[in-house]
């Protein structure tokens, strides 16, 4: 099975060698994904294909640690905050 880097790394070259398959893996990523590698991307995830050009930069942040109430009453009163 291929790593998500050598996914990505197929995708973004078929893209840039077929303008056809660049529209399609930017209006249905995860129809084309499953076209190309079999996989089913769960309803849950939300694939979003960006079009770059030399005048964009595209940063992906990873998500943000989740914070209970505890968690953060105890950031805010000075405590060590485990975990986090």
């Amino acid at each position: 099975m291929l790593s998500t880097d050598e996914m990505r790394r197929q995708l973004t070259e078929k893209a840039f060698l077929d303008s056809d398959f660049r529209r399609q893996l930017i209006a249905n990523p995860k129809d084309v994904i499953h076209q190309e590698f079999g996989i089913y991307i769960p309803d849950h995830i939300d694939i979003q294909v960006h079009d770059s050009d030399m005048h964009t930069l595209h940063l992906d942040l990873p998500p943000g640690p989740t914070l209970d109430e505890e968690d953060l009453e105890a950031i805010s009163g000075g405590l060590c905050c485990c975990g986090v």
